[in-house]
């Protein structure tokens, strides 16, 4: 029996919005459900504040984002296209940035159980809207990738904080024609959305040194809107 989707009855006739393009960064900590829920508060207030940090450095503000997504233990960035973002900054600038926060505060961190690690997955594609948030094939792509064991278990073995996996939307279109440095990225995801194989390719990305910032950020943080997943 074919699967395929002839028609589609919407209610009042009305079809969805067409897609919009965007630039998709998610971040998932690792160890979650070991964490009681007091730390996991507290895990999740720093998480954000880094991941601020890291967007307001680049920087990416509040034009070019849509709402942070939460997820429980991590959060979907969204980032509309605009030639001042383009991908090269999302794995050159932002997500070295990212790891050498995470560093720092795990460095200072009094409780091991503080202390933060992230995987992160960077992807690209059309995605919709609707009056809850976003969602589309785009999106389940790199949250398949971001959830993949490969990704968990790269995380594990290094003593990085953080682990990154792109896809091959990123890796064809930026990294193979050497746009960024493609030594370290590595062919070992393999995810399946929509009856089709996707696949991912994992780098441990080298810390940058991060900017001095105030400790009270401005910027897109005092107007942004958090949504849940």
């Amino acid at each position: 029996m074919s699967t395929r989707l002839h028609a589609v009855a919407y209610p009042g006739g009305q079809q969805p919005a067409g897609p919009k393009y965007r630039s998709i960064v998610a971040v998932d900590l690792e160890g979650s459900t070991t964490r009681t829920n007091p730390v996991k508060g507290e895990l999740r207030r720093v998480l954000y504040d880094l991941l601020e940090r890291s967007l307001e450095a680049v920087p990416i503000t509040a034009n070019h984002l849509e709402p942070l997504t939460d997820r429980g233990d991590g959060a979907l960035v969204l980032i509309r296209p605009h030639d001042d973002v383009p991908k090269t900054v999302l794995l050159d600038r932002l997500i070295p940035l990212l790891t050498a926060l995470l560093d720092e505060h795990n460095s200072a961190a009094p409780d091991p159980a503080l202390r933060m690690r992230l995987r992160a997955v960077v992807h690209a594609g059309e995605v919709h809207e609707d009056s809850r948030g976003f969602y589309g094939e785009a999106i389940d792509v790199a949250i398949r990738l971001l959830d993949s064991t490969a990704v968990k278990t790269a995380l594990r073995q290094t003593m990085s904080p953080l682990a990154l996996v792109v896809s091959e939307e990123i890796y064809f279109g930026i990294v193979a024609h050497g746009y960024v440095d493609s030594g370290r990225y590595r062919p070992l995801v393999r995810v399946r959305v929509t009856n089709k194989q996707h696949r991912g390719w994992i780098r441990i990305p080298d810390p940058c040194a991060p900017p001095a910032l105030p400790a009270s950020q401005q910027g897109y943080r005092s107007t942004r809107l958090l949504r849940s997943a």
